[in-house]
């Protein structure tokens, strides 16, 4: 089985660049300036940035929004060139872009290497054999946690692009420096034009971005349980609702219900109502009263659930009973 993904759905862009010495803390300022000025574009969903490491040798800027066609119009837009003249002056040649179109983000921190491919269209056959052999090597090593392959993005790049993980860099590095790998190498010398960069990252989460677009850890695991218990209560409920016409049995409708949670939990309920509606409860501003942060929080969570509780129950026996 092939790990080829071909999603239409949410997007990742995955930006490396070196930095010219000294330069490090305005690149930083303008790079957050630019991630302000994508915030204002239809379909985005965050933004982070990591400085070097001794796993990832450049900076890296990774981006996410809901769509391709969105990431298109971010990329090619004049807001985005007019910065990008503004930061020539801190950059130390071009940068590097990935454009990966589906859901690349594990919820575990792992390094994460992004390869990518020039493939020519007859050649597409022998190369997805031959990522096969290389996904299945990999998978025998310590520390494994799997691997995507993305096709190129029409409009917007022309390259393949191979993601696999590893728990630590110690057991990434021993795969990229296995004689097995190597060899692979070797027999695919047709596809050695290719880039690779480690990302020393997971590529976020539901909670992985603060209000400004920023990488931030996450909050606590009660804050974190209770905030999707805030998204899950209307969402399942009002899912329910709409599924109940269908008259499915409780086996099916429950798989098909629980698909289409997870959906619209990622992409709707968490970040365009728990994030914003619990923001400042679930990273409270610097200063701010933990007592006062987390009285407002609980009157917030209190507020929201008696709200929905409220309306579903006048939806369901006053207004309208469940067939």
């Amino acid at each position: 089985m092939r790990a080829e993904r071909i999603d239409s759905g949410a997007a990742t862009v995955i930006i490396g660049q070196k930095v010219r010495a000294g330069c490090e803390q305005a690149f930083e300022t303008w790079q957050e300036d630019m991630n302000a000025a994508a915030s204002d574009y239809a379909g985005f969903m965050g933004a982070e940035i990591t400085a070097p490491t001794d796993v990832q040798p450049d900076w890296v800027v990774v981006y996410r929004f809901d769509s391709i066609a969105h990431v298109q119009a971010w990329i090619n837009s004049a807001t985005r060139q007019e910065h990008l003249d503004v930061g020539q002056r801190y950059v130390d040649g071009p940068a590097t872009q990935q454009v990966l179109g589906g859901d690349t983000r594990p919820h575990d921190p792992l390094v994460t290497v992004v390869v990518s491919h020039r493939v020519a269209s007859g050649n597409v056959t022998a190369f997805l054999d031959w990522q096969e052999r290389l996904r299945l090597e990999e998978s025998r090593f310590e520390g494994f946690r799997g691997s995507e392959l993305f096709r190129p993005v029409e409009g917007v790049q022309d390259e393949w692009t191979a993601l696999y993980r590893y728990d630590t860099a110690a057991h990434l590095d021993t795969w990229l420096t296995s004689k097995k790998r190597q060899e692979l190498l070797a027999e695919g010398e047709e596809f050695s034009d290719f880039e690779l960069r480690t990302v020393d990252n997971s590529f976020g989460s539901w909670f992985a971005f603060d209000e400004n677009g920023k990488e931030a850890p996450p909050p606590s695991e009660t804050k974190t349980s209770i905030a999707v218990w805030v998204g899950l209560y209307p969402t399942v409920v009002l899912l329910t609702l709409a599924l109940s016409p269908l008259r499915m049995p409780l086996w099916l409708g429950m798989l098909v219900g629980n698909l289409l949670s997870s959906f619209t939990m990622s992409f709707l309920t968490m970040p365009h109502y728990v994030n914003p509606l619990l923001g400042r409860w679930l990273r409270p501003p610097a200063g701010a009263s933990k007592v006062k942060s987390n009285v407002r929080g609980i009157a917030l969570v209190a507020a929201a659930n008696v709200f929905w509780v409220l309306v579903f129950f006048l939806v369901t026996t006053q207004f309208w009973t469940l067939p």
